[in-house]
């Protein structure tokens, strides 16, 4: 087992276990250091491209930053508040706000400095129960985003009790539905038609969850309900098909995640205006339950500069997601993990 001064002192990605990944690949941190009480400094490296967060527009993908964020979660759990492997880390809530201009792709790895703050930090029986990890990010000395993630840890016995007959693994993968034929790549911005999570359901402000449990990269490992990184990802592929033709990217979220999404029923994705042309509001239900909802806020481009998002890009204001009110996370007690 790798010590805590090991660690700290890694100069390349760190063990796959304190990210929660199988896949070397998938690793993007690279060491982390105790700057005080609940304050730490994390490193990351981006590859020139990813197997999945692939760089479009000439800007590194946002959720490759997404990613990024989440695997400090597990890191800092198991390397500095002592939570055991196999426990179970289950999102609350997470947002992220990205500078759009310090997004861009080089022909170099992308070197990043991450310095995060732990707060409401409770402890149960002296482990850890829950905490706000907030994030602020800089590449090359510049400001690139920031994020806050609000997660839950729980022993194995208790996730069992939690989950109930979805918890066994193996019988939940079993009983997954396949994935249902996805809309066309370009129409979420992307070039592979087994990277699109969305399918049709006869609207343009609404589709159905397209899952796949055997993405190397969405299940880079077996989880036994649908990763919160794939409703991320639906969250954005959602937003740059409602703004499609136009060019959108994905540069902030707030999420909550309320229920877990199961493998075993159809999920669907709607969206509706936000406050303004640039914010975009979301809804995934499963048996007539939201499951996770949020904003997604968008940017054009450079390459796009001088258009702007109008009606024609905008999701229908007769959807039905436009008079219902978006669940807060303290309403429901089942949310999702980041796994």
């Amino acid at each position: 087992m790798h010590t805590v001064s090991a660690l700290a002192s890694s100069a390349t990605a760190l063990p796959r276990k304190y990210v929660h990944k199988a896949a070397h690949s998938e690793v993007l941190l690279t060491s982390w250091h105790r700057r005080s009480a609940d304050e730490y400094t994390v490193t990351a490296q981006w590859p020139r491209t990813h197997a999945f967060y692939r760089p479009a527009h000439r800007l590194h993908d946002p959720m490759l930053f997404a990613e990024t964020a989440r695997q400090t979660i597990p890191l800092l759990s198991h390397v500095a508040y002592d939570v055991p492997f196999g426990h179970h880390l289950i999102w609350e809530r997470f947002s992220y706000s990205l500078a759009l201009e310090n997004l861009c792709n080089s022909t170099e790895p992308a070197e990043l400095v991450l310095h995060l703050s732990c707060t409401g930090v409770e402890r149960r029986r002296g482990k850890l129960a829950a905490m706000t990890v907030q994030l602020r990010a800089e590449r090359d000395g510049r400001h690139l985003g920031t994020a806050e993630s609000r997660f839950t840890s729980h022993s194995p016995a208790v996730y069992r009790r939690l989950r109930g007959a979805y918890g066994e693994l193996h019988s939940a993968l079993a009983a997954a539905r396949p994935p249902a034929e996805g809309i066309l790549a370009h129409l979420v911005g992307r070039r592979l038609s087994e990277d699109v999570v969305l399918a049709p359901a006869g609207r343009s402000d609404r589709w159905q969850l397209r899952v796949d449990t055997e993405h190397p990269s969405l299940f880079d490992h077996p989880v036994d309900h649908v990763p919160g990184m794939l409703l991320l990802e639906a969250a954005r592929q959602a937003a740059q098909a409602a703004r499609n033709p136009l060019p959108a990217v994905a540069v902030g979220m707030e999420t909550a995640f309320h229920r877990y999404v199961e493998l075993d029923a159809p999920c669907w994705i709607q969206v509706c205006p936000g406050e303004t042309l640039d914010r975009l509001r979301f809804a995934v239900e499963q048996d007539n339950t939201v499951c996770f909802s949020g904003e997604v806020s968008l940017s054009v481009p450079v390459e796009a500069e001088g258009l702007s998002f109008g009606p024609a890009q905008h999701a229908s204001r007769s959807a039905p997601l436009g008079k219902r009110r978006l669940v807060p996370p303290r309403e429901v007690s089942a949310p999702c993990r980041p796994e």
